[in-house]
């Protein structure tokens, strides 16, 4: 029998008529997925089949972040306006429409008892929903960035949030504040996940590493190593709890937590990674780029999977465990760890439920409960008849009969080749759609995206053995006979401009060596100096990116250096250059953007000499010149679609700060 592969791409379809810009799986059955694309619809799916089961429209704006309910019974979307929608899959209809939020929807979670939604934005706040009520029950305020993350705690009594301002926070529900800060990351938070059973935190972030955090002390239990694959950008406990999977570009590492290390590894071709989910002793990984998804498996059978916690629990087998006398009072359960386990059964009197009660009043952006919906424009079309009443239907009737066990999907042979990516099934637009896309004008690409596969403006047959033009028929009827060419003649056909690419990444990493030696040795300033005069963009990038991670180190003096590099970089076709100047901006604009326009607005006064602030009006007056510029460019690249378009217009807003 052929050995199949421990890791495979099960699929890949176009999910929506523009770029996709979120996705969700469920985590119950892990066999359905939600997208949320550029065209403000929010698409279902079921996983392993290419058709579209339903499509819901009604945002006005893009949609920006997808949730199932716990049940998968319900949907949640939140979009770029910042408001949310959910949705009944059952019954195909809209249930709420919520507003409050004054930016993106980042993240979105569902309280294990289902009658709350909890929201995180851009604009550093969470939100606690009752879905019921339609109305917002408190707004957490303690992030001085956006909200990337947020979960609730398999009790229910908590909510952890992770934060673009590189912050991990705990929230208790009753209480209605922060009970914890956990601050060990240096990049920003990009995924937080409860242990399913212990009182244990797992974090992932942009600095490469996944930390753990015991739920009883507040302390730290363990951090892994920082991955060389690039930021963690999801993780993932296995149901059982015995390990985590985190998901980076193109890499799945699983971990454990005492100690912290990596048990496994797997090399997918997934890129940038956005949800993952466990199912029939596989994972499920999806991605998304431009208008495609791709969904890949991991048989977890062959995954190395021994932490120490298993270790433990196999010591403690039958007649071992001590229980407790009667006189003794009753302790909160504990696992084979040691560590205390969460109680998930839901008690007679939800404590959430009284806190809805007492913290509707101190709440006062709650106006979404006062507007009325407009549900002519919420409009869920089912596409697929037969996958819509499998998939959703039936879901909370009574089965006399256990339900059915989902099979995992066949692996194919070891020496199966990779599925042609560019077999991907076109989106089916409905008709209205269609027409008024062909009546827009074609516009020719601008940006070449950060996710492509293969490389840009480099046409490949170039590299090919050119045929020698002795061989050209003198019979134009006859096709051309093609010399057969040594091993030799063919190595040197191929190692042609191998030498000038070797001296460009030569050159680079030179340049990089230099600023690293200057950076090392304390002189930041002339370390970034260096770099602008070496003027190669690719540096400026590495440069940047480092700072980026570094908030602390940014000054005014380095903003007047540094601005007209990110003008430069913000004017560049590819995407990963703009995505880095959009973030340097960002900093540039959240740290000194009020320093700058009060000192243009107030100059120093003629009568006395003040050396420094003279200097710190000039700095300013030269940012301010920069950032002006700056608006210009980012007010053409505003109308741009995907997140490179949102982000610009977020710039737009904040550089418009300036003149207020």
């Amino acid at each position: 029998m052929a050995a199949t592969k421990r890791a495979w791409k099960l699929q890949e379809f176009v999910a929506h008529g523009s770029n996709v810009n979120c996705l969700a799986l469920g985590y119950k059955s892990g066999r359905v997925m939600v997208t949320g694309g550029e065209d403000k619809k929010v698409n279902m799916w079921a996983v392993g089949k290419p058709n579209c089961i339903m499509s819901l429209s009604g945002h006005t704006s893009p949609v920006e972040c997808v949730r199932f309910g716990n049940a998968e019974e319900l949907v949640v979307a939140g979009s770029q306006s910042g408001s949310l929608k959910i949705w009944d899959l059952e019954a195909a209809k809209i249930v709420r429409t919520l507003t409050g939020h004054k930016s993106n929807i980042r993240s979105l979670d569902f309280h294990p008892y289902g009658e709350f939604v909890a929201s995180g934005s851009m604009d550093t706040n969470i939100k606690l929903w009752d879905v019921r009520r339609k109305g917002c029950i408190f707004t957490y305020k303690g992030h001085t960035d956006a909200v990337n993350c947020i979960r609730f705690s398999p009790d229910g009594r908590w909510i952890a949030s992770a934060g673009e301002d590189s912050s991990l926070k705990m929230w208790d529900l009753t209480a209605g504040k922060m009970i914890q800060e956990f601050k060990d990351h240096t990049g920003p938070v990009t995924g937080v996940e409860f242990h399913p059973n212990e009182f244990l935190l797992a974090s992932g972030s942009a600095d490469r590493t996944v930390k753990f955090w015991d739920l009883e002390t507040f302390q730290l239990v363990s951090s892994t190593g920082a991955a060389e694959s690039g930021a963690i950008r999801c993780i993932f406990f296995h149901p059982d709890g015995k390990c985590l999977f985190g998901g980076s570009q193109d890499a799945l590492r699983v971990f454990a937590w005492e100690p912290g290390r990596c048990l496994d590894a797997f090399s997918m071709g997934w890129g940038k990674v956005a949800d993952i989910s466990v199912a029939s002793s596989q994972l499920i990984g999806a991605s998304f780029s431009q208008t495609n998804v791709s969904v890949y498996i991991v048989d977890l059978n062959t995954v190395t999977c021994s932490p120490s916690q298993i270790k433990r629990a196999q010591m403690s087998g039958p007649g071992m465990v001590s229980q407790p006398a009667p006189s003794e009072p009753v302790k909160p359960p504990m696992s084979a760890s040691g560590r205390r386990m969460f109680i998930t059964e839901r008690p007679p009197t939800s404590s959430t439920k009284k806190a809805s009660e007492m913290k509707t009043e101190p709440e006062e952006e709650s106006s979404a409960s006062n507007e009325p919906e407009d549900d002519s424009s919420n409009v869920a079309q089912i596409e697929n008849q037969d996958d819509y009443r499998e998939v959703f239907q039936g879901r909370t009737k009574i089965e006399r009969t256990p339900p059915r066990k989902l099979e995992p999907f066949p692996a194919p042979p070891e020496d199966s080749p990779p599925e042609d990516q560019s077999k991907a099934k076109p989106y089916k637009q409905p008709a209205k759609e269609q027409k008024a896309k062909q009546e827009q004008p074609m516009k020719p690409a601008t940006i070449v995206p950060a996710d492509r596969n293969k490389p840009a403006d480099l046409n490949m047959a170039e590299f090919l053995p050119k045929r020698p033009d002795s061989a050209v028929s003198a019979d134009p009827r006859r096709p051309p006979a093609v010399k057969e060419q040594s091993e030799d003649e063919v190595l040197t056909s191929l190692h042609k401009g191998h030498e000038s690419m070797c001296a460009v990444l030569g050159n680079r990493h030179r340049n990089l060596e230099i600023v690293r030696a200057l950076w090392t040795s304390g002189d930041i300033k002339t370390s970034v100096d260096s770099a602008v005069g070496m003027k190669d963009l690719s540096v400026m990038v590495d440069l940047l990116n480092v700072l980026i991670l570094k908030h602390s180190l940014w000054t005014l003096d380095l903003c007047t250096v540094l601005l007209p590099q990110i003008q430069e970089l913000l004017a560049s076709k590819y995407e990963s250059y703009c995505h880095t100047a959009c973030n340097a901006l960002k900093i540039v604009l959240r740290s000194f953007s009020s320093i700058i326009k009060t000192n243009v607005q107030a100059p120093p006064m003629g009568g006395g000499v003040d050396i420094s602030r003279e200097e710190r009006y000039k700095k300013c007056k030269v940012c301010h010149g920069h950032l002006m510029s700056i608006r210009g460019l980012v007010e053409k690249k505003q109308s741009m679609s995907g997140k490179l378009g949102s982000t610009f217009r977020e710039l737009q807003i904040m550089l418009n700060g300036l003149d207020d």
